[in-house]
């Protein structure tokens, strides 16, 4: 039998009359100051980028490290207005199958009682700043925070960002043991670590395991970086430590890869330095301002880096550019290749999505692209990311003249009730792909119904008929097609039908 992996989000424990339950969050609006300048209390927290002593002899103990960071790691008791049967969520599933479900069958749409989640955190200041995750304490109406010396304070949110799942809470107390922080850009696949955190509500848990992997993405829409660890973590730990053997902060712990629900040796991380960076922000502005392109990327395969004739297969290739963009204004075009921006080299088109981010809006950076074989250098001062996107709208479309294009590919005419329908904006010319077949060459290269071909073979599609057209004139083995889908553009490859 075929089995997938979930994604969960290390969430609270869910604390009912009947019962105790896991529940997964999910990072949704920001609960932030968005009024600018705040009166919060400079953030003043210890960083340490001291080099870690790799010394490949392990010790018989990590009790010394564990005394230093344990006071620094906190339990976070979050109360929430219950919204929805949370049993209706899918996510759930697992958690009825550990527990059992008798015991929750009073909680009916009608009839919700208060939700309590419990997750972790980390001091970071002696002053009070206590980092955690935004799914920790998203949609919370109340936050109480435990010391590991027993003591209870009431938290107020500084500030939350859903797209790197980060949040900034603060409690009024002086001389806290805060956490150093370290530079995680230094952390190495293969270096030591300890997960300290509250899993399942049973306590402060320590785990130890490595750094399994780094540089980690597990969706297009957030800012991620994620540092992967095999050290166990579980739903309760979100906002726990991760340290180094050295007992600085290298991450924030985040989510889990999974199938059974609980841990299998797949955790994700975010690093400390892009926590920093959010904090900063958070507590300046009350929420984070990003760096804006207005372009979209994806990333270059080897099929892509042969049809566009590159010797490489790293960079991220720009589909669209936005008209009136900061990209559009300093002259990018869909195709070109970015290879550097502001000095670093770019490997993915996820690796450009964060430093873009990063960079503060009105910087004016340089961005390198190989546009035709030939590098290229442009200045481009960035605009401002705003705080939500809205994605297009799928649809279908079953009329029109209906032509085939590549093969097992039928096309039809972009004409008003098409557009309409399909939220397809009006800059945005081609032929609208009216069907796929399955088990064709271009279904496998990722075509779908309702996509638009905007290019063949680098040839402008204005309609059904230069689809047909152009496609009939294809000599090679494959075809470069450029579609608008999901409110942006991106290329592909389509190998030629062995098929007579």
């Amino acid at each position: 039998m075929r089995k997938s992996f979930n994604q969960l989000r290390l969430g609270a424990l869910v604390l009912g009359s009947a019962g105790l339950c896991l529940a997964t969050g999910s990072a949704l609006s920001a609960v932030s100051n968005k009024g600018g300048e705040t009166n919060n209390a400079p953030l003043q927290i210890r960083e340490d980028d001291t080099p870690l002593v790799r010394d490949v002899k392990e010790g018989t103990s990590f009790a010394s490290i564990v005394q230093k960071v344990a006071p620094s790691v906190v339990k976070v008791f979050v109360t929430m207005k219950a919204s929805e049967n949370p049993m209706s969520n899918p996510d759930m599933e697992f958690f009825r199958r550990f527990f059992g479900g008798e015991g929750l069958n009073h909680l009916n749409p009608g009839h919700l009682p208060r939700e309590h989640g419990l997750g972790s955190g980390v001091i970071v200041s002696p002053d009070g700043y206590i980092l955690t995750n935004n799914h920790v304490v998203n949609n919370a109406s109340e936050i109480e925070v435990t010391l590991n010396d027993g003591r209870h304070f009431t938290a107020k949110v500084i500030g939350t960002d859903p797209q790197t799942d980060v949040a900034l809470v603060k409690i009024n107390a002086e001389n806290l043991p805060a956490l150093t922080l370290t530079d995680s850009s230094k952390v190495e696949i293969g270096d030591v670590v300890l997960a300290i955190g509250n899993p399942f509500g049973i306590g402060q848990t320590v785990t130890k395991g490595i750094v399994s992997a780094k540089d980690r993405t597990t969706s297009a829409n957030g800012d991620e970086d994620f540092i992967q660890t095999d050290a166990a973590i579980n739903p309760g730990n979100s906002g726990g430590a991760l340290v180094d053997t050295d007992g600085r902060l290298i991450g924030i712990n985040s989510s889990i890869l999974t199938r059974s629900g609980g841990n299998q040796g797949i955790g994700f991380a975010v690093p400390a330095d892009l926590c920093r960076w959010v904090m900063d922000s958070l507590v300046k502005n009350g929420r984070v301002e990003r760096g804006l392109l207005g372009i979209t990327i994806q990333n270059l395969t080897p099929d892509l880096a042969q049809a566009f004739k590159l010797d490489r297969a790293t960079g991220a290739l720009v589909g669209d550019v936005s008209p009136g963009s900061p990209a559009d204004k300093a002259g990018l075009k869909s195709g070109d290749l970015i290879t550097r921006f502001n000095g670093q080299p770019v490997q993915d088109a996820s690796q450009l999505k964060l430093r873009v981010a990063e960079t503060a809006p009105g910087s004016k950076v340089p961005v390198v692209v190989n546009r035709n074989g030939q590098d290229e250098t442009f200045d481009v001062t960035l605009g401002s990311a705003p705080e939500s996107k809205i994605a297009g709208a799928n649809g279908t479309n079953n009329g029109g003249d209906q032509k085939e294009a590549l093969a097992g590919v039928g096309v039809i005419d972009l004409d008003q009730n098409t557009r309409s329908e399909l939220n397809i904006p009006g800059n945005i010319q081609g032929a609208v792909i009216s069907k796929v077949a399955p088990d064709s060459p271009a279904y496998e290269a990722g075509l779908r119904r309702g996509d638009v071909i905007t290019e063949l073979n680098r040839q402008p599609v204005k309609n059904a008929q230069d689809a047909v057209a152009d496609a009939q004139n294809q000599t090679s083995s494959k075809t470069l097609v450029k579609v608008w889908t999901q409110g942006g553009s991106r290329y592909l490859t389509v190998e030629k039908s062995n098929q007579s």
